[in-house]
């Protein structure tokens, strides 16, 4: 493994001054000075503290109540606002007092409204959505309206159902790129993957091609060096960090890039569930058998995911850029070695913000839930839901579609699997078929539906993809690929166990517990 300038501090001196510890310490003052003010009240006003506290909290609980939000978010405030008068009603405030979220909002409004019109879209193409399907040129025209992403029809798919299939194909087509790389990721760690890939980054910079990496401040916090972008400028490639993590409470901090985008040239692009580490590529084991998904794409609808870096870029300069001219990189590039593009349905590659209101991925799902007539196959690491998706399961398979859900048996995070497992007898007596993958973890986030449309990205079943965190998909519909998505859904379940209320009723009662208590304050998680 490269060794990596920053890595070398060890033992006590890192324990005692590394970041990890600042950001532990600075964090336990914060909430300490809240647990302060809760117990200085006690002890001071008692019942007229209280009172008070209860005055502000149903204050609270009624503009709670009317907020524009997800009714799961209004109920678990709710719960902590009433039953912590004090602390609860101090936090809620802190949480909405945040300045510095709102800055980046702002930030990222004004950028996409300045580039925006790089994803203007082709009537043309849309016309021929509405001819071929008036529920998905509806859904289309969702998502070009309200938040900017157009529909595609020249664009080819080779779909990837494990990350060790994606590794050799990527390496390939890194090795061909001419003019940019873009790469956008939420983990990057040093390894066998990210050693290859930095390689050959390495090479194309030294030989002039435009190489830009743009990954989430998590990995300053657990997998990489807070200078890593500056070993990489010696290397000649641009770095730039989303939303470093730093040593203060703040609203920000909970909304991470969880993207994965790579595009070369403009005219090929990759996403899906892996990540730039060994674990998705099978050569480290940490929870059984990883299984991922990737999928790449040629053709037209690389431009989606070309603006989209390109905006994120922008968001994580250090100071204010006004250059958003992003037509060099959208030149209409044909694939290299004379490739012909096999194109065909259409697609809709987008991403989705905390920050502007709009749950965009979970609609795209409730969409293909409540469109689906034969089946809605689904596969994906975590399940919190809310209730519009949970009943948005039940009936589908109560009015007779075959409701399928892959999930992993061996968890990353077992409060997740606690919390997941929760689930599963009311999703069980709807008819859902809830079935876990038996050699490992899953982490692919798929939906396939009806041999006719499919999303494949970096969106969980969770209110941390669809509420709290960056993401971004792709959209298809009519493509040959959506056959190879089902099948990969097949062949997993040949290695899946199926879920019923006696394996549900099997679980430890603790277990069972503490997964319908963790409910409460899921969204807030």
């Amino acid at each position: 493994m490269e060794n990596v300038k920053g890595r070398g501090k060890r033992g006590l001196v890192r324990i005692v001054f590394g970041r990890t510890t600042f950001f532990i310490l600075f964090t336990a003052l914060q909430i300490a000075v809240l647990l302060w003010i809760y117990l200085w009240l006690d002890d001071k006003y008692q019942a007229y503290g209280y009172g008070a506290f209860g005055l502000v909290s149903a204050a609270l609980a009624v503009r709670i109540l009317n907020e524009k939000q997800n009714a799961s978010f209004k109920m678990a405030w709710l719960v902590v606002v009433l039953l912590f008068p004090v602390f609860g009603g101090l936090f809620y405030v802190f949480i909405q007092l945040q300045m510095e979220t709102k800055i980046v909002a702002r930030r990222i409004s004004d950028i996409q409204s300045r580039t925006g019109f790089y994803l203007a879209q082709d009537e043309s193409v849309y016309g021929n959505l509405q001819k071929k399907s008036k529920s998905n040129a509806n859904l289309s025209r969702y998502l070009s309206q309200s938040v900017g992403f157009p529909v595609y029809d020249q664009t080819s798919f080779q779909y990837f159902p494990l990350g060790d299939d994606f590794f050799p194909d990527l390496l390939k087509e890194l090795l061909g790129a001419e003019k940019f790389i873009f790469l956008e990721y939420f983990i990057i760690q040093p390894g066998v993957m990210w050693n290859s890939v930095l390689a050959i980054l390495e090479s194309k910079a030294k030989a002039g091609v435009d190489v830009r990496v743009l990954y989430d401040g998590m990995n300053s916090f657990s997998n990489l060096p807070h200078d890593y972008p500056k070993e990489l400028e010696k290397k000649g490639i641009s770095c730039r960090i989303f939303n470093p993590i730093r040593p203060a409470v703040s609203t920000s901090q909970n909304n991470r890039d969880h993207r994965k985008i790579l595009v070369i040239d403009g005219h090929t692009a990759y996403t899906g569930g892996v990540n730039l580490a060994d674990e998705y590529i099978n050569r480290k084991v940490r929870f059984g058998h990883w299984k991922d998904n990737a999928i790449r794409l040629k053709g037209d609808a690389v431009r989606s995911f070309t603006v989209m870096f390109l905006q994120m870029w922008c968001v994580c300069t250090a100071k204010p850029e006004h250059d958003y001219d992003f037509g060099r990189f959208l030149e209409t590039t044909p694939p290299p070695d004379g490739q012909v593009l096999k194109a065909g349905g259409f697609a809709v590659p987008f991403s989705d913000s905390p920050l502007d209101g709009e749950p965009v991925s979970h609609q795209i799902y409730l969409d293909m839930i409540y469109q689906a007539k034969r089946y809605i196959y689904i596969m994906t690491p975590y399940l919190v839901l809310d209730d519009d998706m949970l009943t948005a399961l039940s009936f589908a398979a109560k009015r007779g579609v075959d409701t399928v859900i892959i999930m992993p048996h061996i968890p990353d995070k077992k409060y997740a699997f606690m919390l997941a497992h929760s689930y599963y007898p009311e999703l069980i007596e709807a008819g859902v078929k809830i079935y876990e993958y038996l050699p490992g973890f899953v982490h692919s986030k798929t939906f396939v539906s009806d041999d006719e449309k499919a999303v494949v990205g970096s969106i969980n079943m969770d209110f941390r993809s669809q509420y709290l965190n960056f993401e971004c998909a792709v959209y298809i519909y009519e493509n040959p690929v959506v056959g190879d998505i089902k099948a990969d859904f097949d062949q997993t379940l040949r290695d899946c166990v199926r879920m019923t209320l006696d394996s549900y009723e099997a679980l430890p009662i603790l277990q069972r517990f503490c997964g319908r208590a963790l409910r409460l304050i899921a969204p807030l998680m």
